[in-house]
């Protein structure tokens, strides 16, 4: 009960470092952690030139030298869901009502001797944060009369809003050290800080094990440990490689929603990447990365979502079998360009694929994935300008593109059907600062 109450007490200091957003590709990862990073659209496990090493290789933090870097990112998604083809009062359409965040990070690090640094970033991840208002408008139409009278029915026939809410706060700090010329490997402890929220899923209480923590009980939270660890190796001059390593975190369990997640928790999935950066001509630099997420190994996001709905006594919700989204494991794409267009200028451009992390289109996953829409597609952009020695200013844009996500609803089998489609889209902009010396 302390440990909950100290939670609590933090939650100024983690809303103001992560709020939850729709994520581009990775899930409930962003595509990249710090201001270069955005505009390479995440093509950075070789890249060294801020302090976010702790978000993606700990061994870059020797080769960024002694620096801060702060930064924001406006983020601007949009989605709408919609239902047709049921043939009765449940065809609706509604569009999500979380339209704008603000997402700040920071990081530092610091050269201790030639061979040695040490670094800390705080960044978020998010991903499931939905708000749907929408009803059918027809009273008396939801599907847990006992919870909600005789409301019109939500898109999934509780009532009055429906969505989720989470985020995920990480603080990564941590040590690189040179093991031979030109090789330096690095660790970092990720220490994460988890807030949830889930509200109109009244009509599932009667497929729960915890009917009375399932939704609707306010935001919960949860703390976790896990370590990244990372190498970086100069080939010879001008060519780097990386590759970074993340365990899986686990996570408490989240007491207020033991009904709804299965096992209580949402399990920050073990990941790992790795890339190269060549400077092919003496002011450009391309990049690339390959990045595996293994979101099917996390049974709250892994399990279908139809698990539930064939097996209610076996497999309720919030069991270990329990219906969660469906998603596999997750192959990532990323690729960067940077241009020294003058020692005081430098632009970049990246773009970034990540196939859907629902594992199909069938019944077994779109109802539950119209509350977690993911892009497929991101295009990146942005510049770093020095107005003085020591100092950078930092500007960029992101569009994260999906492709409509739809299919036949799970609902046919409480009689509804018909078929769902969630279509989404975000834009960003970035501003940061940085001080070096």
């Amino acid at each position: 009960m302390k440990t909950r109450n100290w939670i609590k007490s933090g939650v100024a200091f983690a809303a103001v470092f992560a709020s939850a957003a729709a994520q581009a590709g990775g899930g409930y990862f962003a595509m990249g952690y710090g201001p270069t990073a955005r505009h390479m659209a995440g093509a950075t496990t070789a890249y060294a030139e801020d302090a976010f090493a702790g978000a993606s290789n700990p061994a870059k933090w020797l080769a960024a030298g002694n620096r801060v870097d702060i930064g924001g990112e406006l983020f601007l998604p949009q989605a709408r869901i919609k239902r047709t083809g049921s043939n009765s009062i449940y065809d609706m359409t509604s569009d999500s009502d979380n339209e704008f965040f603000v997402l700040p990070e920071g990081a530092v690090s610091r050269r201790i001797d030639e061979r040695s640094a040490w670094g800390l970033t705080i960044y978020g991840n998010g991903g499931l944060n939905t708000e749907y208002r929408g009803h059918n408008g027809v009273r008396g139409s939801n599907f847990a009369p006992d919870r909600c009278n005789d409301k019109p029915a939500n898109f999934l026939f509780g009532c009055d809003k429906l969505g989720l809410d989470i985020m995920q706060l990480v603080i990564a700090p941590g040590v690189a050290r040179e093991v031979a010329p030109g090789h330096t490997l690095g660790i970092a402890p990720l220490l994460t800080v988890q807030r949830f929220e889930a509200y109109g899923f009244q009509a599932f209480a009667p497929f729960s094990q915890r009917p009375t923590d399932l939704t609707n009980r306010g935001w919960d939270w949860a703390l976790g440990i896990g370590v990244r660890v990372g190498w970086l190796g100069e080939l010879r001059p001008g060519f780097t490689l990386g590759a970074a390593w993340a365990s899986r975190v686990y996570m408490d369990e989240f007491e207020q929603y033991e009904g709804l997640l299965a096992d209580g928790q949402l399990d920050i999935p073990e990941n790992y990447s790795v890339g190269f950066a060549w400077r092919v001509l003496p002011r450009l630099r391309w990049t690339f990365d390959y990045q595996r997420i293994n979101f099917g190994d996390v049974p709250a996001v892994g399990n279908g979502v139809l698990a539930t709905l064939l097996d209610p006594l076996g497999s309720p919700l919030g069991s270990s079998k329990g219906s969660g989204f469906n998603w596999e494991n997750q192959n990532n794409f990323r690729t960067a360009f940077v241009y020294d267009f003058k020692p005081a200028f430098t632009l970049r451009f990246g773009y970034a694929y990540g196939p859907q992390t629902q594992r199909d289109t069938g019944l077994n996953s779109v109802t539950m994935n119209m509350l977690t829409p993911n892009a497929e597609h991101q295009v990146a952009a942005g510049f770093t300008w020095r107005p003085a020695a020591g100092n950078e200013f930092h500007m960029g844009y992101n569009r994260y593109i999906a492709a409509p996500f739809r299919g036949p609803s799970a609902t046919a089998l409480l009689g509804v059907g018909g078929h769902e489609r969630l279509e989404a889209r975000v834009d960003s902009v970035m501003l940061g600062w940085s001080w070096k010396r």
